[in-house]
């Protein structure tokens, strides 16, 4: 067994070197077709391993020399072949998925594709990871973060448990692009997301180094000179200490002008009030988990067909664009 196991992996080597020959020479249909062949016989014959590693070797070699296409084609054959040969996920599928990510140009729509089907996966396979491997979404989060993609960083950060890094992304957005006055938006949308998702933490963390590290604040509170902060603050004392819906609802209506600065607010503030004081939920809302959440994971999981994995965001991340 071993040694047919041995002259399997030195066969899939052979191969995979004359086809890094023809992509060289700039034969890149043939290599493609090939490939392609060679995948489809390793699925009929059940040899997962070659499958997976004609592939993504393939993918990689493709997206090298710029070619896009095939190359999106052979990541996403990858992510099919994880399914079909129940994969776990682990490192070394989560190293494969790595590897080819990084090789798209930057603003790429085929990298939204292969990165949403790749966590959708993770989500699927292993039932604990219910909005995707967390190690994914924090890939993202810095790639889109370095390329000043920033309303797609924050999106991939809230399903990451690194406040510190997020808060640093979101003070070099609001000091980059936000307007004069406006730099408390920046922190409680994110604020406000992170609890929406349960993540009472990353809240926290989040808050705190935003506001110790953002220009406008650092040194100044709490508590501050700007009402959203101080709410904010106060919203997250009252969840930590598990306060009371009548505190939840004096701190709402006490800060009611300066929650009404983003209509968005609102719905965050009634999907808390479910999540942590108990607010029955309104008939209106829609989805496996109401509203926001309902819209944001059908997002996530390529309910929409926009140009990125936050391209429908507007409840979520793009209703508070002010770059």
């Amino acid at each position: 067994m071993a040694a047919a196991k041995g002259k399997s992996v030195g066969g899939t080597q052979r191969i995979l070197q004359k086809l890094n020959k023809t992509i060289e020479d700039g034969e890149y249909y043939e290599a493609h077709q090939l490939i392609r062949t060679l995948y489809f016989r390793y699925i009929s014959q059940k040899s997962y391993e070659d499958a997976i590693e004609i592939v993504h070797n393939g993918a990689c070699l493709f997206l090298k020399h710029k070619q896009e296409g095939s190359g999106n084609d052979l990541a996403l054959l990858m992510i099919e072949c994880f399914r079909t040969a129940h994969i776990p996920v682990g490192d070394s599928a989560l190293e494969k998925i790595r590897s080819i990510f990084e090789l798209y140009e930057s603003g790429s729509l085929n990298r939204y594709e292969f990165i949403r089907e790749a966590i959708k996966w993770t989500s699927d396979t292993d039932p604990s990871l219910k909005y995707g491997h967390p190690e994914l979404h924090l890939l993202c989060a810095h790639r889109f973060w370095k390329e000043k993609n920033f309303s797609d960083s924050q999106y991939h950060f809230l399903f990451t448990s690194d406040g510190q890094q997020c808060a640093a992304m979101l003070v070099e957005n609001a000091t980059s692009r936000g307007f004069p006055g406006e730099a408390d938006l920046f922190v409680t949308q994110a604020v406000l997301q992170f609890l929406c998702l349960q993540n009472i933490i990353t809240a926290n963390v989040v808050f705190f180094k935003y506001t110790a590290q953002h220009p406008d604040f650092s040194g100044l509170g709490p508590p501050y000179q700007k009402p959203l902060l101080n709410f904010v603050w106060f919203l997250l004392l009252v969840i930590e200490r598990k306060g009371s819906l009548s505190q939840f609802t004096v701190l709402c209506e006490k800060y009611q002008p300066s929650i009404e600065r983003d209509p968005v607010y609102k719905e965050y503030l009634d999907k808390i009030g479910q999540l942590f004081f108990g607010v029955p939920p309104k008939p209106s809302n829609k989805g496996m988990m109401g509203g926001i959440l309902g819209d944001l994971m059908q997002t996530l999981m390529g309910g929409d067909d926009g140009n990125s994995a936050s391209a429908s965001q507007s409840t979520v991340i793009e209703s508070e664009e002010v770059d």
